[in-house]
């Protein structure tokens, strides 16, 4: 009997995980346009669905992005949150390769929102290097590149920043977790 209860309890579980990935999945194909026909794991464990297949150097800059945050992270004294495996990034097909002064710059066109009237406004959409899709399950969509690596790890980095933030200090999360009020990255130092 405790093994047929256990039995329920894991694929309970296991189904409430895949229908939230699943939602997951819906919302960053919603926001971006994209369909992530690719799916891959980082060397360190890291979940990634992509557009096209990511090259080693776009995973490997995922890692150091993911290494970055979790050292910072410790040093604030936050725990919660600090496996690679915890993350799910998603890789989408960049609206623009350059920004306005022609800097190389992949970058996801969305819905302007909260950003409507700024100077960050494009008739109805920014552009964005990221954007959280979920604090739980913790999943963010950053642009492909090709590329200028470095920046791929900080925006892996700044992004993690929000869901390291929602899972260890709300108060602090609540008052960074848009940037249309001020702000910017790094959050934590």
């Amino acid at each position: 009997m405790k093994r047929f209860i256990l039995f329920i309890l894991l694929a309970t579980i296991f189904a409430f995980s895949v229908a939230a990935q699943s939602s997951v999945v819906a919302k960053a194909q919603r926001i971006t346009g994209d369909r992530f026909a690719f799916s891959a794991t980082t060397p360190d464990g890291a979940n990634v669905l992509a557009v096209k297949k990511p090259s080693r150097q776009m995973l490997d800059a995922i890692d150091k992005g993911l290494d970055d945050l979790f050292a910072v992270a410790r040093k604030n004294g936050y725990r919660r949150k600090l496996n690679y495996s915890d993350y799910t990034i998603f890789i989408g097909k960049a609206d623009r390769q350059k920004n306005a002064d022609g800097v190389y710059s992949p970058d996801i066109a969305v819905g302007a929102a909260q950003y409507a009237g700024s100077v960050y406004d494009q008739g109805g959409y920014i552009y964005a290097a990221g954007m959280v899709i979920s604090n739980s399950p913790c999943s963010f969509v950053i642009a492909e590149h090709t590329k200028d690596f470095n920046r791929v790890s900080d925006v892996v980095r700044y992004e993690g920043e929000h869901l390291i933030l929602y899972h260890n200090d709300r108060r602090r999360y609540e008052s960074t977790k848009d940037h249309s009020q001020g702000g910017s990255h790094p959050i934590l130092q």
